[in-house]
């Protein structure tokens, strides 16, 4: 259920750019999901929704997930692998000396905003 946190973390974000960029509308936000960051991908959109209506600068803002892959590095033989596929163990030597590279992160990659009217250039 962290899911809801998560998305009110993301929009406390999104209303600090927008704040700093005079932004008047978000219309999508895409982000950066690990596949083993415990996220539920689909929980996640469904707390997006159900958020959005009820927050203004994000009303319309459609989202977009992109998974990334969990890699896992090994120290003993200075290979990496994928993680959901071997886990903990180096497939390579067996070792248990191994960490996780990339793949627990939740980050925002790109935003398409518009900005307040009154701060467009002419």
């Amino acid at each position: 259920m962290h899911e809801l946190s998560i998305v009110t973390h993301v929009a406390k974000t999104l209303d600090e750019l927008a704040e700093e960029n005079h932004l008047s509308k978000i219309g999508s936000v895409t982000l950066e999901i690990g596949e083993v960051s415990g996220i539920m991908t689909d929980y996640f959109e469904e707390c997006w929704d159900y958020f959005k209506r009820k927050h203004p600068l994000l009303k319309d803002a459609k989202l977009y997930i992109e998974v990334i892959k969990a890699v896992t590095f090994c120290e003993d033989c200075k290979q990496e692998y994928e993680t959901v596929e071997y886990g903990k163990i180096c497939p390579y030597c067996h070792s248990e000396h191994t960490y996780l590279v990339e793949g627990n992160e939740c980050n925002i990659k790109q935003i398409e905003a518009e900005e307040k009217e009154d701060q467009q250039l002419s």
